[in-house]
């Protein structure tokens, strides 16, 4: 759940002597992302732009931006705030172990957050894509200089991402180690399957420009476009715990951290397994990396622990599953929509055999290819629910939650809040891109 999801460590002290082999690092990864048990708890990252509230199309000076996550910081929060590259600003929910308990510890705390930006004349605005230009990274720190550094290697993509998106991330539990509705397997593909139709109701990042120029959600486009691997998801027609370990192993090593204040090295076309598998080589200078580049020292498990939060794919596996593929939403209340749909449709056993058999048909008549970058996914993408068969089971898949709620203990605000949106987007194939933003200007504001 968010509030446990590690903070990558800092690089301040000499790394572990001791060196992480093939076999280890393979048995790290399957402890660490998927512990399976009954579904219990439930959490959500919440991921806002700040803007002035008189001029919201107008960048905030980095001081201003700087004051404010200074005045949020010192709040007494339940949930864990933190500051993206750009100045968004994230509030990471305790695990709760119902709906209620993290709608309700979420809610007081955006009341606060909100108050507290109010007395200095800004807003927190959800919005998947920020639109102001030019894009500027708020946050400097070897991490972030050396991510950027990596993403720039293939284009503008990466400080997007980096600095002008947001979305809500919704957390799961991995489920039961046996089979079954509700058991880790069949969660794990049902998170990859429903993905589609969820980028498609909660598309809210339009673009009128660009190479994104009339898609719905451009934020996922910045996703797909990142890298080629970092952010794919690993083949379906695998099991799980082997599907994604081959995926973290088989993905190239963003950076070498340093931990003696030097730079990170960024290592080109070097992938954890290539790390591994010449763990030593620096030691023997007769001998090279990969390709015949220069050797790395041996990595450990601290090495590995920090490889994964450099990985970005679309269903997250942390213990638990994070959902990263919704937009950030809409009004004050928008972000509690995507948490209590995606909380019905995964814990509750009848909604889950609902939106499975809807999306697996959906699924199956596209084809199987891995997400972000099958046509399915760029359909709803592009098109949103505006695409009919993505409309079709977005229709079932929230007629189910919403039959849900009630037995998951949900508040009558959830359920109306869930209902209006229903109503006013889901049932007439519209998504929240397809009403007007202030934040928009000229044509986009014209959609």
């Amino acid at each position: 759940m968010p509030q446990d999801s590690p903070t990558p460590p800092r690089a301040t002290a000499p790394p572990p002597t001791a060196s992480l082999s093939e076999t280890q690092a393979e048995e790290l990864i399957h402890g660490i992302c998927f512990k399976t048990g009954p579904p219990r708890l439930v959490g959500a990252e919440l991921e806002w732009l700040v803007l002035d509230a008189e001029r919201p199309e107008q960048p905030l000076p980095p001081e201003r931006l700087r004051a404010a996550h200074a005045a949020a910081r010192a709040l007494p929060l339940n949930s864990r705030l933190t500051v993206e590259p750009g100045g968004q600003l994230e509030l990471s929910s305790a695990p709760a172990a119902s709906l209620s308990g993290c709608v309700d510890g979420l809610q007081a705390d955006l009341t606060a957050v909100r108050a507290a930006l109010e007395a200095r004349g800004l807003v927190l605005r959800g919005l998947g894509r920020d639109p102001r230009r030019p894009y500027r990274r708020l946050l400097h720190s070897p991490r972030y200089d050396a991510m950027e550094a990596y993403f720039d290697r293939t284009g503008p993509a990466g400080r997007v991402m980096m600095c002008a998106s947001a979305s809500v991330q919704v957390c799961v539990d991995a489920g039961y180690e046996e089979p079954g509705v509700l058991g880790h397997g069949r969660r794990w593909r049902l998170a990859h399957l429903l993905g589609a139709v969820l980028v498609a109701a909660f598309a809210n990042s339009p673009a009128d420009e660009g190479p994104y120029a009339g898609w719905r959600c451009a934020r996922q486009g910045v996703w797909i476009d990142i890298d080629s691997r970092r952010a794919l998801a690993p083949p379906l027609d695998a099991e799980p715990r082997a599907a994604w370990t081959r995926q973290a192993l088989d993905t190239e090593v963003m950076c070498v951290r340093s931990y003696e204040g030097e730079p990170w090295e960024i290592p080109r076309g070097t992938t954890f397994r290539d790390w591994l598998r010449t763990a030593g080589d620096a030691q023997r200078p007769e001998r090279a990396g990969p390709a015949g580049r220069p050797a790395l020292r041996a990595p450990t498990t601290e090495d590995l622990e920090y490889h994964l939060t450099t990985l970005f794919p679309p269903v997250r596996p942390r213990g638990h599953l994070e959902l990263r593929m919704i937009d950030a939403q809409p009004g004050d209340d928008g972000w509690l929509v995507p948490l209590a749909v995606v909380h019905a449709l995964f814990d509750d056993p009848e909604a889950a055999e609902t939106a499975y058999r809807a999306t697996k048909a959906l699924s199956d008549a596209h084809g199987p290819g891995p997400s972000p970058r099958n046509p399915l996914w760029r359909s709803a993408a592009r098109h949103g629910l505006a695409d009919p068969e993505l409309r079709t089971a977005a229709t079932a898949c929230f007629l189910a939650a919403a039959e849900a709620l009630p037995r998951l203990g949900a508040s009558d605000h959830v359920q109306e809040t869930v209902g209006a949106f229903t109503e006013r987007f889901v049932l007439r194939g519209r998504c929240p891109a397809d009403d007007p933003s202030p934040l928009l200007t000229g044509k986009e504001a014209r959609r």
